[in-house]
């Protein structure tokens, strides 16, 4: 990793989420006193930590297109960070994935209850709509893409979609294709959105877009492969998460498709074409470039 693009990372993963993460307050003088609990446990699973890899993604689109002012960016960033905590706290759930472990420290249902955790995460999902919506320095038509861009990548038809098939596959077999599209909605949903907004906000081409697409599409599916090989090698204290958990669920994952070293393979492969993808921007889209081995490196 260069000290330019450590800077960058510590950077963004030191602004994200910038903006509140709340609502301007309630005119009812009543609520706040009530809304005490819920603000502290939205801080909570705000002040986790984590890679911050989708505002990071965000904030790098944005630059290898020539666009310096963070101000819009930030909400963008915020948004996708907010967006990615809600799907984290529910994915958390005992319907779901049912982990007591995020980011090193007890899951939000854990340290408080379920009913606070899945309202918590539809407060955080709406208001990454509104802070899209508020963006400054865009115009409404860069705006409302951005809604159409995120919530497509959120819904049934991007990251709940694949959730949904992600359950249903618990003891059960499936291709690798069938792996790729599962995980190309889970994961890489959300990841594509990110350099979506950042490319919308700097003015993208629609050629420029498709590439960042494709880099997405690439670095997104990587993205899970190495979590597949970090759910073996990796230990808990390092991820922060329950090691092994996929494993012991038997879930379908690339290590078990491929096996170890098929897996680090395949991830050496995505690399090297998510690298191909950014060849339409030169110089500028290094950070992206550096991003994209940051996310194959990466021990966590």
């Amino acid at each position: 990793m260069t000290t330019a693009f450590s800077r960058f990372l510590n950077h963004c993963q030191s602004k994200s989420p910038s903006v509140p993460a709340h609502s301007p307050p309630f005119t009812n003088c009543a609520a706040p006193a009530q809304l005490i609990a819920l603000d502290e446990a939205v801080e909570y699973s705000l002040q986790l930590g984590g890679k911050r890899i989708r505002p990071t993604l965000c904030y790098a689109a944005a630059l290898s297109l020539g666009m310096h002012d963070e101000d819009s960016v930030d909400h963008l960033a915020s948004a996708l960070e907010l967006l990615h905590t809600y799907s984290l706290i529910h994915d958390d759930l005992p319907a779901m994935d049912d982990d007591d472990l995020r980011r090193g420290k007890p899951s939000l249902h854990k340290a408080y209850d379920e009913a606070t955790a899945i309202l918590v995460g539809d407060g955080l999902q709406a208001r990454a709509f509104e802070l899209l919506a508020d963006a400054p320095g865009l115009s409404a038509e860069q705006r409302i893409s951005m809604v159409k861009v995120l919530a497509n990548a959120a819904g049934t038809a991007g990251m709940v979609g694949g959730q949904f098939i992600d359950i249903q596959a618990t003891d059960s077999d499936m291709t690798l294709e069938q792996l790729q599209a599962m995980h190309s909605l889970k994961t890489g949903a959300l990841i594509r959105a990110a350099l979506a907004l950042g490319g919308i906000a700097a003015g993208a081409s629609a050629a420029q877009l498709a590439a960042l697409d494709e880099y997405g599409t690439h670095i997104g599916l990587a993205f899970q492969v190495v979590d597949d090989i970090l759910d073996v090698e990796g230990d808990t204290a390092t991820l922060g998460k329950t090691q092994g958990k996929d494993g012991a669920a038997n879930k379908p994952t690339y290590v078990k498709l491929m096996g170890l070293e098929g897996a680090k393979a395949e991830a050496r492969r995505l690399l090297d074409d998510a690298l191909d993808a950014l060849a339409v921007f030169g110089d500028s889209a290094d950070l992206l470039r550096d991003l994209a081995r940051y996310i194959v490196e990466r021990d966590r």
